[in-house]
């Protein structure tokens, strides 16, 4: 039996891997994710609502209104967002340790971490077989701080076609906003130019859903820019 040693992405240890004959020439990955950290990232599964993905296992029932969940009903019920959004899908749960993760990647420039998510998101993009992937923009001040766009580096290392679409204006962070400031913030992103959509099929790119908000705004301005169909994938579900 063979080994080959290969470290951590997420904790950074170096973690043994059985190796086969029939691989042992091949590219050895210089790292993966180790089996203790693949159990501490909590894939979303089971019943869900039928449009943002949010699990219904410990869902308060009062708030579910038949196969969605209480927001996603609110924003359907309000003329202006109705239909934006068709569905978005979640890899993990966002729980504590996701939380580390995701704050090392996004506030702490930890790029490599991409790496960690893109095969399964590769996965889950083919899947949809969008016509058009689109990576949720940064602002240019933003990024400047970031170092780079965590949506972008996601679909880059899943090595799939993208097309930056969007830009965005800058402003407060939406992490520090209100679920109510959210949802009537005005319109944070413009056209890069003016693409021939078509009525073409998009998937949008996020790292977290929380209220939807992002993605909805993102939607409206492709919906009226002819864009058909439009869903997202995110890492996690807030």
């Amino acid at each position: 039996m063979l080994f080959t040693t290969n470290r951590c992405l997420l904790c950074g240890n170096e973690t043994d891997e059985e190796e086969s004959w029939t691989n042992l020439f091949a590219q050895v990955k210089e790292y993966i994710v180790c089996e203790p950290c693949t159990k501490r990232l909590q894939r979303v599964d089971g019943s869900q609502c039928g449009i943002c993905g949010r699990p219904f296992s410990g869902y308060d029932e009062r708030f579910r209104v038949g196969e969605l969940c209480g927001d996603c009903h609110r924003w359907e019920q309000d003329d202006e967002w109705t239909g934006l959004l068709t569905r978005n899908r979640s890899l993990y749960v966002y729980n504590d340790f996701l939380k580390e993760v995701i704050a090392r990647f996004k506030y702490r420039g930890d790029y490599i971490l991409a790496r960690a998510f893109s095969e399964l998101a590769a996965k889950e993009i083919r899947k949809w077989k969008p016509d058009i992937v689109v990576p949720i923009p940064l602002s240019p001040e933003r990024q400047y701080e970031r170092g780079f766009n965590q949506a972008e580096a996601i679909v880059r290392e899943a090595g799939l076609p993208y097309e930056l679409l969007l830009a965005r204006t800058h402003g407060e962070k939406q992490s520090k906003k209100s679920r109510e400031a959210r949802i009537h913030i005005p319109q944070v992103f413009r056209l890069v130019e003016t693409p021939i959509l078509n009525s073409k099929k998009i998937l949008l790119i996020d790292d977290i859903y929380t209220t939807g908000s992002t993605l909805r705004h993102a939607a409206k301005l492709l919906k009226e820019a002819g864009a058909g169909e439009i869903s997202s994938l995110t890492i996690a579900r807030g």
